[in-house]
């Protein structure tokens, strides 16, 4: 998922496409030199492997507010760039303390030689916390690295995967610890995780362990919303963040030697900061799918975000946990991130099953990726639903408009393309039930859902106008129709799911 994100914490705007006190030598460096270092190379195709370097002490109240640095994996391939939304990555944090109080707290991730545009927010970790730390990542492989004095990643109990082979866009530092601490203060009725309640559908509301929200990789990125502008300056999602990069907007209008301040136009460089977000499961549901269907996520305080209620990974776990009814979709062994040289890892499913609260593959068909295929397109709680709350889904609007005009279509493309990605068609044998109608310019209009292992159907062409924008720039105002319909197997957007080809498991990763 690849949002473009304008003003407050989720304020969502039309889809252009799918680094705390860092080391005294980068903290002096001349803001001009920063802003240059930080912005994305045009010349070539953006490095999908990037690394963040995880600050001392992760755990520790410092240690969130200290940014993580985002760098190459391989400098031969091209740098990686925070502000660059397709090389983006995120860090979520979330603190429970004896008492049983819950907060969230976002760290902040720049590129490695610069600057904060703002001071990080100063979380509050009470004596006797436990922290744990979520990553996700808007490309292919995202890798952990020590800070370099010290060992971090021991400090943090950091967990990227197996040895040589990296989750993708996923990890986590102290992850079992925190669902043990969160778990022992809902058993003593310390914390709370609010009921689901019930859908406009008839049917509980959703988690991400339900099989209608699941796709090919379940419970991966995170939440967390950060701030940036057109000179790559990246702030946390507050208000000192946006007051920041507005006033350093402001100075550079200054400077803008073009343009005259005549009071009735802006300056061409001066823009209102943009909103990174991270495509994920989580995001999808909490600010999607559950306003569609009339449900509200579990939040907490966001200690980065001036104390406003946010979700989260840790959250949506522990209220799937806590409520998800079968079937409950767990990290199958087919999931992309869970492979290893493309083939399935019970270690590496066990291992990303530990950093979301989820048990250990057990015997029967638990993890097994044909029955995981069978339940989601074949039973009633998969994608039927989606299909079912058709009419709800196309007033919604899409995680990405480049992909379709609304949720609907949005969540069948998805649906279409889990099932090529997941290994469906070879694991049972059937073509993919999901068929989609796409307009000329690509978007997806309309899909059916047919019975798995019949032969698929053509979606009933709309009709209409078709909307006159370039392909390569389609807008979200094309429910009209198209004049000519087509149906796709194919992606209809590189921006939100499949993400590159990721080299250790040899999958397409998305959200």
């Amino acid at each position: 998922m690849s949002l473009a994100l304008i003003g407050g914490p989720v304020i969502l705007a039309v889809v252009a496409g799918s680094v705390f006190a860092a080391e005294g030598r980068d903290q002096h460096r001349p803001l001009q030199k920063q802003e240059a270092a930080a912005q994305p190379a045009a010349a070539r195709k953006p490095d999908p492997n990037c690394t963040l370097l995880v600050p001392d002490n992760p755990l520790t109240a410092s240690g969130l507010a200290t940014p993580y640095r985002l760098v190459a994996t391989d400098s031969a391939q091209g740098p990686c760039h925070e502000a660059n939304p397709d090389q983006s990555a995120f860090v979520e944090a979330a603190i429970v303390t004896p008492s049983g109080k819950l907060t969230v707290y976002n760290p902040l991730v720049i590129d490695k030689g610069t600057r904060p545009a703002a001071r990080t927010a100063r979380p509050s970790v009470p004596r006797g916390s436990t922290v744990g730390i979520w990553f996700g990542f808007n490309s292919s492989n995202l890798t952990l690295r020590t800070s370099g004095r010290s060992d971090s990643l021991a400090q943090g109990k950091c967990v990227n995967g197996l040895p040589g082979s990296v989750f993708g866009q996923f990890a986590y530092c102290n992850a079992p610890a925190f669902f043990r601490a969160a778990n022992a203060q809902i058993a003593k009725r310390h914390l709370r995780v609010p009921a689901l309640g019930t859908a406009k559908d008839g049917l509980p509301c959703p988690t991400t362990r339900d099989f209608s929200v699941v796709d090919q990789d379940g419970s991966d990125n995170v939440v967390t919303h950060y701030l940036t502008d057109a000179h790559g300056r990246i702030a946390q999602n507050n208000a000192a963040g946006r007051a920041a990069l507005k006033k350093a907007a402001r100075l550079t209008n200054r400077g803008d030697r073009h343009h005259w301040h005549n009071g009735r136009s802006k300056s061409a460089t001066t823009s209102a900061p943009r909103d990174l977000a991270n495509g994920s499961d989580n995001l999808l549901l909490t600010q999607f799918m559950d306003p569609a269907l009339g449900c509200k996520p579990f939040t907490a305080p966001d200690q980065s975000g001036d104390g406003r209620a946010t979700s989260a990974l840790a959250l949506d776990e522990l209220s799937a946990a806590a409520d998800q009814k079968a079937p409950i979709a767990l990290v199958p062994r087919n999931d992309p991130m869970t492979l290893v040289d493309g083939r399935s890892s019970v270690a590496k499913t066990d291992a990303y099953r530990t950093g979301v609260d989820m048990p250990a593959v057990g015997a029967g068909a638990d993890g097994d990726g044909a029955a995981f295929c069978a339940t989601l397109f074949r039973d009633p709680a998969g994608v039927q639903r989606v299909f079912k709350d058709k009419a709800l889904f196309e007033k919604a609007p899409s995680p990405d408009p480049a992909m379709a005009p609304n949720l609907f279509g949005f969540l069948a493309a998805r649906a279409n393309q889990t099932f090529t990605n997941l290994g469906c068609d070879r694991l049972l044998g059937a073509a993919d039930p999901v068929v989609l109608t796409t307009n000329a310019d690509g978007l997806v209009t309309d899909a059916v859902l047919t019975t798995l292992g019949r032969t698929p159907s053509s979606a009933a062409p709309t009709t209409g106008t078709s909307p006159s924008v370039s392909p390569s720039t389609p807008s979200a105002g094309t429910s009209a129709g198209p004049t000519a319909a087509a149906t796709s197997r194919s992606s209809a957007s590189a921006s939100w799911s499949p993400k590159a080809q990721q080299s250790h498991g040899g999958h397409r990763s998305g959200s």
